[in-house]
C-alpha cells in the first residue's frame, strides 16, 4: 500500500500543478485606426449610423467571387484556371499541409505514448548450456504538463497553422488580382493597338495620296518624304507595343500555370470603362478583419507569444510518468502466461540546475521574436491602410482625368477633320495636317491607357480591401 502511495503522490501533485502556465498574456499592439478613409468619396457609417465599428474576428468569412462584378466571362474563366494550376498557390497549399502536420505532432504530446516490443535472446557459457529466452513488453509514458509547455507548444503550432491558412488566402487573392490586372493590361494594350492601327492606316493613305500628287507634279518631294517618315514611325510604334503585349501574354500564361508557348490571348480591346464596378471602401476597422496578410501577421504574433511560454517552461520541473508490463520465458508459448509476468510503475521529476544560461538566452530570443512579430503586424496594418488610400485616390483622380481626356479626344477629332478639309482645299500645309493627326492619335491612345489604368486600379482596390465587400 505504501508503494502505491509513493507512486500516486507525484501524479496527484501533477494534477494540482497542471493548471499552471508560463505563457505571458498577449496585449494587442496599439495601432492607430482612422474612423474613415481620407480618400473615400464620401463619409462611411456603420449600420447603426455611427462612424466607427469595433473589429470582430472574421478570419474565415468568405471573400466572395469579386471578379463576377466585372461581368466578364473570359476573366472568370482565367481566374478559375489559375486557381487550379498556379504553382505558387500549390506551394502555399503545401505549406498549409506542413503546418497542419506539425500541429498534429505537437498535439500528440498531450496523449499517452504506448509501445510494444518483442525480444528473443540466445546465449550460454562453458559452464552453462546455450539457451533461448523470449520477452514481450508493453510500455506507456505520459508527460504531465506542469507549467504549460505542451499546451503552449500546441497553441503555437495551431497559431502557425492559422497563419499559413491566412497566407494561403493572401496568395490566392494576389493570384486572382494579378490575373485580373494582367488581363486588363492586355485589353488596354489591344485598345492602344487598335488606335495605332487606325493611325497607321491613315498614314498609309497619306503616303498613297502624296505619291499620286507628287507624280502629277502638284507637290514637292518634301511632303512625300514627310508622309513616309510618319508611316514608318507609326509602324515602329505599333511593333513596339506588340512586344509589350507579348510579354503580358507570357506573364498571364505563367499565372495560369501554363507554358508561354501553349497560351494565346485573343484580341479584346478595352473600349469602354463604364463596365467597371464601383467598389465601396467600407470602414477602416473592417480592413483588419478582411485582409488575409494582416490576419497572418496577427497569428504569427500569437505563435511568437506562445513560444515564450515554451521557453519559460524549460526553466521549471518536468514530470514524466511511465508504466511497463510484460513477460519472459524460455518458451515462446509461455511468454503471456501469468507465471512469467512482470510490471513496473515510475515517475520522474526533473529540472535543469546548471545550463550555462541557455534557457535564459532562449527566453530572451523568444521575447525578441515577439517584438519582431509585433512590429511586423503594425507595419502590415499601416501598409494596408496606405494601399486602400492610394487606390481610392487613384480611382478618384483617374475619374476626373478621364473627363478631361474624353473632352480632349472630341476636340482632337474635330481638329483633325477640319485640318483634313483645309489641306484638301489648299488652305493649310501638310505639316498642319500631320500635327492634328498626331494629336488625335496621341489623345485616343491616352484614353485607351487611362481606361486600362482605371480597370487595374479597381482590381487593386479590391485586393487592398481583402478581396470582397458586403
Amino acid at each position: 500500500m505504501r508503494t502505491y502511495k509513493l507512486v500516486l503522490a507525484p501524479m496527484l501533485a501533477a494534477m494540482i500543478l497542471a493548471g499552471c502556465s508560463s505563457t505571458p498574456e498577449l496585449k494587442a499592439p496599439m495601432v492607430p485606426v482612422p474612423a474613415a478613409y481620407k480618400e473615400a468619396p464620401q463619409p462611411v457609417t456603420a449600420a447603426d449610423g455611427s462612424a466607427w465599428k469595433v473589429a470582430q474576428p472574421a478570419e474565415s468569412q468568405p471573400r466572395g467571387q469579386w471578379w463576377l462584378a466585372f461581368n466578364d466571362a473570359v476573366l472568370t474563366s482565367l481566374i478559375t484556371q489559375a486557381g487550379e494550376a498556379n504553382a505558387n498557390l500549390a506551394v502555399a497549399a503545401a505549406r498549409v499541409k506542413q503546418a497542419r502536420a506539425i500541429a498534429g505532432i505537437a498535439t500528440s504530446e498531450r496523449s499517452v505514448q504506448v509501445g510494444a516490443g518483442v525480444n528473443a535472446q540466445r546465449g550460454g557459457s562453458p559452464a552453462v548450456p546455450a539457451a533461448t529466452s523470449y520477452q514481450g513488453q508493453l510500455t506507456a509514458s505520459y508527460e504531465v504538463d506542469l507549467f504549460g509547455r505542451i499546451g503552449a507548444s500546441v497553441d503555437a503550432a495551431q497559431a502557425d497553422l492559422q497563419a499559413q491558412q491566412a497566407s494561403y488566402r493572401s496568395v490566392l487573392l494576389s493570384l486572382q488580382a494579378d490575373v485580373a490586372q494582367t488581363y486588363y493590361r492586355i485589353r488596354a494594350t489591344d485598345a492602344e493597338l487598335a488606335t495605332l492601327a487606325k493611325a497607321t492606316d491613315l498614314r498609309a493613305q497619306s503616303v498613297k495620296i502624296n505619291q499620286s500628287r507628287f507624280d502629277n507634279g502638284d507637290i514637292g518631294e518634301f511632303d512625300l518624304v514627310r508622309a513616309r517618315t510618319e508611316l514608318a514611325a507609326a509602324r515602329a510604334e505599333e511593333i513596339g507595343l506588340l512586344r509589350q503585349r507579348s510579354n503580358l501574354e507570357h506573364a498571364l500564361a505563367v499565372l495560369l500555370g501554363k507554358p508561354a508557348a501553349a497560351f494565346s490571348a485573343g484580341a479584346n480591346p478595352l473600349m469602354d470603362a463604364t463596365v467597371l464596378p464601383v467598389i465601396p471602401a467600407g470602414l477602416p476597422s473592417q480592413l483588419l478583419e478582411r485582409r488575409p496578410d494582416v490576419t497572418a501577421a496577427q497569428r504569427q504574433m500569437v505563435a511568437s507569444n506562445e513560444r515564450i511560454g515554451v521557453a519559460r517552461a524549460a526553466m521549471f520541473p518536468s514530470l514524466g510518468l511511465s508504466a511497463a508490463g510484460g513477460g519472459e520465458s524460455v518458451a515462446l508459448s509461455n511468454v503471456l502466461k501469468m507465471s512469467g509476468h512482470s510490471w513496473l510503475l515510475g515517475a520522474l521529476l526533473s529540472m535543469p540546475v546548471l545550463d550555462g544560461g541557455r534557457n535564459r538566452a532562449n527566453i530572451a530570443r523568444s521575447e525578441a521574436v515577439l517584438e519582431e512579430s509585433v512590429a511586423a503586424y503594425r507595419q502590415n496594418v499601416l501598409v494596408a491602410f496606405a494601399e486602400v488610400e492610394d487606390n481610392l485616390a487613384g480611382l478618384r483622380i483617374l475619374a476626373v482625368q478621364a473627363e478631361q481626356v474624353d473632352a480632349g479626344v472630341v476636340y482632337a477629332r474635330r481638329s483633325a477633320d477640319l485640318a483634313q478639309k483645309l489641306y484638301e482645299a489648299g488652305r493649310s500645309s501638310y505639316l498642319d495636317l500631320l500635327d492634328t493627326q498626331r494629336n488625335l492619335a496621341s489623345a485616343e491612345r491616352g484614353a485607351a491607357q487611362l481606361r486600362g489604368n482605371q480597370a487595374v486600379t479597381t482590381v487593386a482596390l479590391i485586393r487592398s480591401l481583402g478581396g470582397g465587400w458586403n
